[in-house]
């Protein structure tokens, strides 16, 4: 065979660490059941609907940005306007649109609920399962793609990470479909019309979902492996004018309507610098106005990646070590699965190496989840059909001693608050057994931080779940794995998530009054009058699941900020943020004012005459009016 010729696919050749077939020549004992991918796609697909389907309606959803992006997504609706986003009647320029169009056509289709607000968010999580389960498939073979989708429909992270309306599990769903493009593109003497323009689609759809990042990231990993495989000139092989027309054609028009009509007034800067350099450059450089978010710490942060992949982490070692090393001199030789997995593991180096040089939250590293996904699953396959003394069997085993011992360690620490821990009293509100920590709401699970040893009381029945199962699972999966049965034993992990993210969800349900207005907002709607006025103390964001389950346009008592500062820059826009005269003024006025609290005695209202109408999860809704009697 000639050296610096592409080998055939599918005749191996010998080679102390290079298998140029793209499957892996030690696969010696294929599994049938799962070479049929009827029967693969069956089995994932049941695990997403049990996992994912269950918690559709409910619990009710969530402040911040679960309902600032519904109701997002409602107004778009209301206003018949699919071009400028508004939320609480102002303009939202903040994000792309698209995840705002999938809502929208679901409220469209289905009417507006909990359930249908959630659906698109759900059918992203699968068509990502199934993407990467198509991707592993062709670059690992049949098993490797099914393990590979094991794994991601499994996960922590994607599952924590859908509990709140963000876009990041598209941002990974149209990575994923990029570098499967990509790679066939590499296997082709001159990569094919559809390659070429499907990459370029696909890349539009990720700028539409989430911003230049669905350019950064593709761009930074396919450049990056170019470059370190010495390949360049494959660059210029991928039809760069018609693929530019493609793409432009797919992403620019929203773009250039959002600035048309959104255009700089007066003093108001318009949609492009806001959008494009505001929320990305200056994001980026932590510049951004106003500045009032927060940043996860570096070091946990890379900790956190990891995690979000719990209980597959601990098989990521050794999956890291088929990432070849010597790019240049076997380029030309590096198989199939070979280059996926260098572009695998450089799909996480970019994703995680961006954010570490800018502002950053715990979900950030989610469009990265499906490429671990496809890391670990592609060496689950390598470690099932090898032999039964292999390397790859004993790290196997030396795996799940570990993850054992953790499920171990989880089991005692759970077991030890079960007994400290007594179920609280009927009627008694969590938020009177929790101990605040504002400092850390900024960061997307703060509120978890505010747990003591009396509040676990309420999660009694999530926590010996989630205990028993956990030490369970991992106790199954040593046994197994120790008896050389791989495959069964990643059924007992597959078994064991099923369990836990089910307690998970449980627990979620418990703590959502703390992290959701609806109780509040549905005592409102059944006092409410035409001309009532509601106000919160604090960001409007704070509270915006009184504006979703009310209808009702909310104001904000505290200086201008937070996702409504820039939209109320434009002249017409309605009056947002009250400062305390104006509130008092409001407050004696003729018309009855609801106010939003998360104190008993807020300064706010010192001097005041108020009325209590509502309180729950540590909030509170004061009146100035008395309430009327209810209605029989």
């Amino acid at each position: 065979m000639n050296p610096g010729a592409t080998p055939n696919l599918e005749q191996p050749t010998i080679h102390s660490t290079v298998y140029p077939t793209s499957i892996d020549p030690t696969i010696t004992r294929p599994n049938r059941l799962l070479s049929d991918w009827r029967v693969s796609l069956l089995v994932l697909i049941t695990l997403w609907a049990v996992i994912y389907m269950a918690g559709l309606s409910r619990p009710a959803l969530l402040d911040d940005a679960d309902t600032v992006h519904a109701e997002a997504a409602k107004e778009m609706l209301q206003r018949h306007d699919w071009v400028t986003l508004y939320a609480n009647g102002v303009r939202y320029l903040e994000k792309a649109p698209l995840m705002y169009w999938g809502v929208a056509t679901s409220y469209t289709l289905f009417g507006i609920s909990e359930w249908s607000t959630r659906l698109p968010l759900m059918l992203g999580v699968l068509a990502m399962i199934l993407s990467t389960y198509g991707l592993g498939r062709w670059a690992l073979g049949s098993e490797g793609g099914f393990d590979s989708g094991l794994v991601l429909a499994t996960a922590l992270g994607p599952f924590l990470f859908t509990r709140f309306l963000i876009p990041d599990v598209a941002v990974g769903l149209w990575l994923t479909l990029t570098f499967w493009l990509f790679l066939v593109s590499l296997e082709q003497a001159r990569p094919a019309r559809w390659t070429c323009w499907g990459l370029a689609a696909v890349c539009a759809f990720n700028v539409l979902t989430k911003g230049l990042i669905g350019l950064v990231f593709p761009i930074g990993a396919i450049g990056l492996y170019l470059l370190l495989t010495g390949n360049l000139r494959h660059f210029f092989k991928l039809r760069l004018v018609s693929s530019a027309v493609v793409f432009f054609l797919v992403a620019a028009p929203w773009h250039i309507l959002a600035a048309l009509r959104n255009p700089a007034q007066g003093n108001v800067r318009g949609f492009l610098w806001f959008y494009f350099v505001n929320e990305h450059i200056l994001r980026f450089l932590n510049k951004r106005v106003p500045r009032d978010y927060d940043t996860v710490p570096l070091l946990l942060f890379w900790a956190l990646l990891v995690l979000w992949l719990i209980p597959w982490t601990v098989f990521l070692p050794q999956s890291l070590r088929e990432v070849p090393r010597r790019w240049r001199e076997f380029r030309a030789q590096m198989t199939r699965r070979q280059r996926s997995y260098l572009l695998f593991f450089l799909w996480n180096v970019v994703i995680v190496g961006f954010f570490s040089l800018s502002t950053r939250q715990e979900y950030y590293t989610i469009p990265a989840i499906p490429g671990m996904a496809l890391l670990v699953g592609g060496w689950l396959q390598r470690e099932r059909t090898s032999a039964t003394d292999s390397r790859e069997r004993r790290a196997g085993q030396i795996s799940s001693a570990i993850l054992l011992v953790v499920g171990v360690l989880m089991a005692v620490v759970g077991f030890v608050l079960l007994f400290l821990s007594k179920a609280p009293a009927p009627g008694t509100d969590l938020a009177d057994l929790l101990r605040k920590n504002p400092q850390d709401y900024a960061l997307s699970f703060g509120h978890f931080l505010d747990l003591t040893p009396q509040a676990m009381g309420a999660f009694r029945m999530p926590l010996f779940g989630f205990s028993l199962a956990f030490l369970l699972g991992t106790l199954a999966n040593f046994i197994l794995r120790r008896r050389g049965r791989a495959g069964t034993g990643n059924a007992a992990l597959v078994a064991m998530m099923v369990i836990l993210l089910a307690c998970v969800r449980i627990a979620f349900g418990i703590f959502s009054p703390i992290l959701s207005s609806k109780d509040l907002a549905l005592a409102i709607r059944g006092q409410y009058r035409p001309g009532d006025q509601i106000v919160v103390i604090g960001l409007y964001e704070n509270a915006s699941t009184l504006n979703f389950y009310t209808g009702i346009p909310l104001h904000s008592l505290r200086a201008p900020g937070g996702n409504m500062w820039y939209g109320t820059q434009f002249p017409g826009a309605p009056r947002v943020f009250e400062t305390q005269a104006s509130f008092v003024e409001m407050w004696h006025g003729p018309e009855r004012v609801f106010l939003w609290a998360e104190e008993d005695e807020p300064p706010a209202l010192r001097g005041l005459t108020r009325y209590v109408v509502a309180q729950r999860g540590g909030k509170i809704i004061f009146s100035n009016q008395p309430m009327a009697p209810p209605s029989r």
